[in-house]
C-alpha cells in the first residue's frame, strides 16, 4: 500500500514538473508573440502606464528632493534641440546642483518618465503647446525628454513655420509642436521672432486665426499669464486698422484676462472635438524677480544656488487672483460637457528660485556697461534652465496622457 501511495506520488511529480514546464514553455511562447503581433502596442501601453493609483494622489503637493542619481533626465550637452535662452551650463553656469532636484509628492511617487511609452502614446498623433515662451520652455523640455529615445535610423526635423515650431518624428508619424499666441486671443505681439511692441494691442474677441492651427491636435497643453502683467494694456473691439476699431486701455489685469479667457472657452466648447483631443492648462509659472524669501528685498534670482524649503512658500511672483480666473473658466466648460485638465505646477515652482537661467543664457540685445556691472539687473528670473523644473512639469502631464 505504501508502495502504490509512493508510486501516485510519484506520478503526482512527475505531472506536477511537467504542467509547470509546460507552462513555462508556454509563456515563453506567449509573450514574444504578443510583441510579434498587432497587440505590441496594446501590450507595452499596459507594462507602462502610471500606475492606477496615481489619479487619487495630489501631486502638486509635495517638496523637492536633492537627487544626483536618477536626476537629471537627460544631459543638456546631449539634447540639441535646448534653446540658448534655456542652455544654462552651456552659458556659463558652473553650479550644476540646479539640475538634480526631484519633486517628491507626499503620498506617492511620481512616474518614472518612459518616452518610448509616450512616443508610442503619440504614434500617429500631434501634441500641441499653445501659450507664450513658458510654454516654449516646456516644449523645449518635451523634446529633450524624448529626444534620446527616438530610434536612430529614425528621421526627424524641426520646422519653424508662422508662428510654429513643429517637430517631426517619421518613425511615430508623430509631431510635437510649439505655437506662439501669449494672450492666446489675436494681438500685435503674434510675430514668433518679432514681439516686443512698446504698446500692447489685444483683439479680445478675436481667436480664429490662430485657432484653426490648433483644431486638427490630438493633445492641447495651454498657458498664458506673463504678457498680462504690463500695467495697462490696449483692448481693441474689431479690426487691426479698421476705422469702426474701438481702442480702450484696460489697467485691471483680471477684467482683460478674463475677457480673452471667455473668447478662448467659447471658441473650445464649439470647435474642439471631444472624442479626439485632450485639452490641458498649465497653472502659471512663478517669477523670482524680488527676493521675498527671507533676503535682501533688492536681490533677485541671481546667484541663488538652493531651493526655497520653506514649508507653504507663497512668493509674490504668483498671482491668486489670475489663477482663480483660469479655474473658474475651466469649472464653467466642465459643466457644460467639456473636460480640461489643469495642471497647477505654480506652487512647487515656486520653491525653485535657484533654476532660472539669471545670466547664464544668450543675450540677443547686448547689455550696455551699467547692466554688465550689475548681474541682477540683466538677470532673467522667469524662464527655467534645462534640464529643470519644466522637466517636472513634463512628468505630470506625461503621467496624466498615459492614463487618456
Amino acid at each position: 500500500m505504501a508502495n502504490i501511495h509512493k508510486l501516485v506520488l510519484g506520478t503526482w511529480k512527475i505531472r506536477y514538473k511537467f504542467h509547470f514546464i509546460a507552462g513555462i514553455l508556454l509563456v515563453a511562447f506567449v509573450i514574444p508573440a504578443l510583441y510579434l503581433t498587432g497587440d505590441s502596442r496594446i501590450f507595452l501601453e499596459q507594462q507602462t502606464t502610471p500606475n492606477d493609483s496615481i489619479p487619487h494622489c495630489d501631486l502638486f503637493s509635495g517638496k523637492w528632493v536633492y537627487d544626483n542619481i536618477s536626476y537629471p533626465l537627460y544631459k543638456e550637452k546631449q539634447c540639441f534641440l535646448v534653446e540658448d535662452a534655456f542652455a544654462c551650463e552651456k552659458y556659463g553656469r558652473k553650479d550644476l546642483k540646479y539640475q538634480k532636484w526631484r519633486w517628491q509628492p507626499h503620498d506617492c511617487d511620481l512616474p518614472r518618465f518612459n518616452a518610448t511609452a509616450l512616443l508610442e502614446k503619440l504614434r500617429e498623433k500631434k501634441l500641441v503647446f499653445v501659450g507664450d515662451s513658458l510654454n516654449r520652455n516646456q516644449f523645449g523640455s518635451m523634446l529633450c525628454l524624448i529626444e534620446k529615445s527616438i530610434p536612430p535610423s529614425s528621421s526627424k526635423s524641426l520646422i519653424w513655420k508662422g508662428n510654429s515650431v513643429i517637430f517631426n518624428i517619421a518613425h511615430y508619424n508623430a509631431t510635437i509642436e510649439f505655437y506662439w499666441s501669449p494672450f492666446l486671443v489675436e494681438s500685435n505681439c503674434d510675430d514668433l521672432a518679432d514681439h516686443r511692441v512698446q504698446t500692447r494691442i489685444i483683439r479680445v474677441k478675436a481667436i480664429e486665426k490662430h485657432a484653426r492651427q490648433w483644431t486638427d491636435a490630438d493633445i492641447l497643453v495651454f498657458d498664458s499669464f506673463m504678457w498680462w502683467l504690463m500695467p495697462k494694456i490696449t483692448l481693441l473691439w474689431g479690426s487691426f486698422g479698421s476705422p469702426d476699431a474701438i481702442y480702450k486701455e484696460v489697467g485691471t489685469r483680471y477684467r482683460r484676462f478674463e475677457i480673452a479667457l471667455n473668447t478662448w472657452a467659447d471658441w473650445t466648447e464649439f470647435h474642439i472635438n471631444r472624442n479626439r483631443t485632450k485639452l490641458f492648462f498649465m497653472s502659471l509659472s512663478p517669477f523670482h524677480s524680488v527676493a521675498d524669501w527671507g533676503m535682501d528685498m533688492g536681490r533677485n534670482c541671481y546667484n541663488e544656488t538652493e531651493p526655497i524649503f520653506g514649508k507653504g512658500y507663497w512668493g509674490s511672483g504668483t498671482d491668486p487672483g489670475m489663477m482663480k480666473a483660469v479655474e473658474s473658466v475651466i469649472h464653467k466648460l466642465k459643466t457644460r460637457g467639456l473636460k480640461i485638465e489643469y495642471l497647477n505646477i505654480t506652487h512647487l515652482s515656486g520653491y525653485r528660485k535657484d533654476a532660472h537661467p539669471s545670466v547664464y543664457r544668450r543675450y540677443f540685445v547686448p547689455s550696455t556697461e551699467e547692466k554688465l556691472a550689475n548681474p541682477e539687473s540683466r538677470s532673467d528670473c522667469v524662464h527655467w534652465c534645462l534640464p529643470g523644473v519644466p522637466d517636472v512639469w513634463n512628468v505630470i502631464l506625461y503621467s496624466s496622457i498615459m492614463r487618456s
